[in-house]
């Protein structure tokens, strides 16, 4: 029987990085994956493939909406989408086999298969051949990730009926694709198809889509996407989802409770995910587990069982790749005896739409709820000369500042790039900055990143530029 240091199971963000991590630390590391490729849904199923669409789709959107007002020219224009699936998935091989080589590099011990608990320290894995082997592991990370959730009358067949899996490598292009949530992943794969074409409905049971984040980023998103085409149903709760053979009928009630029917040839639900915990017998080691199926963890993401730890979307907090990341090098780290810490706050979001969404910290509806006096600064895209030279004029920049110490509390952007924008803000915050740090912080001109100085300097009235 082979014995090891540290055993992973699951190879996505959280769990590949928690085993390079222990491997860097000395550790002899094993990872358990139950399917034929690392990475897990993020890159298989997720993020990766989901990016690869939207740049494709983005590129075929300029071209047809922006390039002669650029002065292009472009005639007979049109959509290859075996192609345009293809290179997706030309991208997801590319870095699968960038993690498998990090396995190799780092000394780390990669066992296809289903892994499952026989007792604390033991796991039993059923091979993809059929032949069952089992380990020995002083400490345990699960990191089996998530899975798309569903409504209790919703039949998701993965043909009509489809989530995000499904949507990512369909055959043709809806004529129209109805949206069952107005969250991170409906408004993303909703953006990929009115792109190329589909009519897209997103129905949303909450007054907004995105609800959670800033109020601001909410109506902001929702007025560019429907520039774009997309059409929103806000306050409308599902009621039933029925696959007719060549399209399907959603019925859905308004915020009046009167019942609206809307027809399309695919529906994707898209109304979050749970945790992913099936097969992995948690019963046979007692591991507690929540009304909402995730693992119980403290502190330091341990289980109720001291030698096994938990990290990423089976565990409470947000469904991040990065957040996953963040606490499977934390449990490493700890394992080996260090003392890391993480802080939640400073964990960013980001929708990946066009405008890009992105914010960290509190919003500021958390803010008037706790009571606490702030200062606030924004400052239009428009504004910049960076953003009409490339055409990007759609988003703003919203800073929150305590309104006696100026520390920068939360950071809320929309617009071009504000994806990678975000990392100054976390940065920022992470130092414990004020918003006078960052307006004396010399930006390059012209960039995107000006508009973050420029909302920190309207903190204190002190905008050049609006």
């Amino acid at each position: 029987m082979n014995k090891y240091d540290v055993a992973v199971i699951g190879s996505g963000p959280g769990g590949y990085v928690a085993a390079i991590r222990c491997a860097q630390l000395g550790l002899k590391t094993t990872i358990i994956e139950k399917y034929n490729t690392l990475g897990g849904t993020c890159l298989n199923v997720g993020c990766i493939p989901s990016k690869a669409l939207l740049d494709s789709s983005h590129h075929f959107y300029d071209a047809t909406k922006h390039f002669d007002t650029h002065g292009i020219e472009v005639s007979g224009l049109k959509i290859n989408f075996k192609q345009m699936i293809a290179r997706k998935n030309e991208v997801v091989s590319q870095t699968s086999g960038g993690i498998n080589y990090l396995m190799d590099k780092n000394n780390v011990d990669v066992i296809q298969g289903v892994g499952s608990f026989t007792d604390a320290t033991h796991i039993s894995i059923l091979k993809t051949d059929g032949t069952t082997e089992t380990i020995e592991a002083s400490k345990i990370i699960i990191a089996t990730g998530s899975k798309p959730a569903s409504l209790p009358f919703i039949n998701i067949d993965k043909e009509r009926i489809i989530t995000s899996t499904e949507a990512l490598s369909l055959s043709e292009i809806p004529e129209h694709l109805i949206v069952i949530g107005g969250g991170v992943i409906g408004l993303e794969l909703g953006s990929v198809y009115s792109r190329l074409g589909s009519e897209v409905s997103v129905i949303e049971y909450m007054p907004t889509i995105t609800p959670g984040m800033d109020a601001m980023l909410s109506k902001e998103l929702q007025k560019s996407l429907k520039k774009q085409g997309l059409k929103f149903y806000t306050s409308h709760k599902v009621t039933s989802v029925e696959n007719k053979g060549t399209e399907v009928v959603v019925i859905a009630d308004d915020k009046k409770g009167n019942p609206v029917e809307f027809k399309g040839d695919y529906t994707l639900i898209s109304v979050g995910r749970k945790p992913y915990t099936e097969g992995l017998g948690l019963e046979n080691v007692g591991i507690k587990v929540t009304e909402r199926g995730q693992i119980e963890t403290n502190e330091h993401l341990q289980t109720n069982v001291s030698n096994i730890y938990a990290i990423g979307d089976v565990v409470k907090g947000a469904m991040l790749a990065h957040k996953a990341e963040e606490e499977g090098t934390m449990v490493a780290e700890l394992i080996a005896g260090q003392k890391p810490h993480i802080d939640y706050n400073l964990i960013p979001g980001v929708v990946y739409t066009w405008p890009e969404v992105a914010a960290v910290g509190k919003t500021e509806e958390q803010l008037k709820e706790a009571g606490v006096n702030f200062k606030v600064g924004t400052f239009a895209m428009r504004a910049l000369g960076r953003a009409r030279a490339s055409m990007d004029l759609d988003g703003q920049i919203k800073v929150l500042a305590d309104a006696e110490t100026d520390e920068i509390l939360g950071v809320h952007m929309i617009g071009a790039r504000a994806a990678d924008m975000i990392a100054e803000a976390v940065i920022a915050m992470e130092f414990r900055a004020s918003s006078e740090d960052i307006a004396r912080s010399s930006h390059a001109h012209p960039t995107f990143t000006e508009a973050f100085k420029e909302a920190c300097l309207a903190v204190n009235d002190r905008a050049i530029h609006s």
